[in-house]
This record gives structure tokens, sequence and C-alpha cells, in this order.
């Protein structure tokens, strides 16, 4: 079973979301118009969705990919303004985030800020994914540095729409201050081999849910409600689990729909024990 380790560490809490989905990035519009549509789909308990083109916003505005953000948004205002509440209890109101990759931190904060403003004119996004966030003490002034300045840029933009947020792709859980530079951190982004023996740091027993997001692949159908248990037990707020896995010619596992996505979603709506 998974368990807790200790970090002598007691932080304040934060604010809470419902369990949902979390999208680490599906593959273009062009080669997964069925992923992107079902993000759009009434009751999807959606909380963001990354869009990423070319490691980033690209060279310049895709048509494919505006059309998919103008639907995303549209769908938010939907679930959060429309007339059908049931929709809007499910869904999040789902956020498209724009993906910036930090290399660990070895990418200048100049083009990062560049590609963070690429995202909000050309696509509208109500936030940034921080992909190959550092997890070391080290990396947190240079992580803190940017998201202050996407903070900033947010604020200025009228796309993000009561907010903008801020996820960390850390895929480990990193130096808690991190927790402090961000809306939410990616603790865990990995195979079902290691997520169901996986260990939580103790000082994330201190956050809400909504505060960590797990992406796990090779789950099989199987032992989905026992990736789901693990989730909650580690205080997970926002998933994304998959049967595909990075074998037999899958680069990226998390680039399309598992084969049980209904099933997925469905176990995440309302009525579900915790």
């Amino acid at each position: 079973m998974p368990y807790l380790t200790s970090t002598d560490v007691t932080l304040r809490t934060s604010g809470a979301e419902g369990l949902g989905v979390g999208v680490p990035g599906y593959a273009h519009p062009l080669l997964a118009p069925t992923e992107w549509a079902e993000l759009n789909r009434p009751g999807t308990p959606l909380h963001w969705a990354v869009l990423n083109i070319d490691n980033g916003p690209g060279a310049r505005p895709d048509p494919h990919c505006l059309e998919a953000a103008g639907r995303l948004r549209n769908a938010r205002e939907r679930a959060l303004h429309g007339d059908a509440p049931d929709d809007a209890v499910r869904a999040a109101g789902g956020r498209l985030l724009g993906h910036l990759d930090l290399a660990f931190g070895s990418r200048p904060f100049g083009e990062l800020v560049a590609d963070a403003q690429s995202f909000l004119d050309w696509y509208r996004v109500g936030g940034f994914y921080l992909d190959r966030c550092p997890a070391e003490r080290a990396g947190l002034p240079g992580v803190r540095r940017l998201t202050g300045t996407l903070g900033a840029l947010l604020e200025d933009s009228d796309s993000a729409g009561g907010g903008g947020m801020l996820v960390l792709g850390h895929g480990t859980h990193p130096h808690p201050g991190y927790a402090e530079a961000a809306d939410q951190l990616v603790t865990f982004r990995g195979p079902w081999t290691d997520y169901r023996w996986s260990q939580v740091a103790e000082w994330t027993a201190a956050y809400e849910p909504g505060r960590f997001a797990h992406f796990v692949h090779g789950v099989p159908r199987t032992h989905l409600e026992e990736a789901m248990r693990v989730a909650r037990w580690q205080g997970a707020g926002t998933i994304f689990f998959t049967d595909r896995d990075a074998r037999r010619g899958q680069n990226d596992p998390f680039a399309a729909l598992p084969s049980y996505w209904d099933e997925f979603v469905s176990r995440i709506g309302p009525g579900i024990s915790e």
C-alpha cells in the first residue's frame, strides 16, 4: 500500500476542488479530433487541458488549435453560466492551459515569457502548464520569478476569466516551497506499476486535494477503481488514468483517450464515495 513519508513540514491548507480530470496534452486536433471533442461534452468533469502545438505555442497561430481552443472556452462558459445546473455541478469549467517547457530550469526566462504571451494573444488560454519543472530547492527562486510574471500576465489578460491557473508539472514530489509558487503541482507522472506502490510526502497532507494532480499510464481496466482509491488516499484532486503505455510505439501515452474513457469519467462524477 502507498504510505506517507515524513518531511517534518507543516503548511497551511488552501481551497479544495472536487475530483476531476486534467489532460496533460492531447495530440494535435487534426490527429486527435475525438479527444478534443470529448472535452466539450456536457458533464465532463474537466479541470483543465493542456494545449501544446510545437513544444509551446508554435511560430504562428494554428487554425485547428484556434478552433479547439474556442470550443473549450465555449464549453467552460456553458458549464459555469449555462441553464443546465447538473452540468455545472459535474464540470469544473475546464480551463485551457498553454504548455511551457521549463527544461528543468535551463530555458531562458525571456523565451518562456514570450511563449506565454503568444499563448494569450493567439489562443486566449486561461493559464499555463509548466512542464519539466525543477523539483529541487535550488530551482525554486527561478520558478517563483516565472510564476509571478505569468500571474501578472494573466491578470492583465481578458482571457483568464475569474483568475488564471498555474500548474507545475514536476511529475514527482518537489521541495515543499513549490506549493506556494502555483495553484497546483503534478506530484506523480508515470506507470501504474510504480503508482500502485507509490509514496506520498507527508507535507502534502497540509493541503487540500485541489492542489495536487496525478497522471498514470498503463492502468488496466480491472485496476481502475484501485487506482482511484490510491489517488484519493494520497490526496490528489486532479487525475488522468489511461490503459495506454509508452510501449508498442506509443511515444506519449497521454496523447489519446483511454479505452475506458466513459467509465473513467463516470466514476469521477458526483455521488462517488470518498
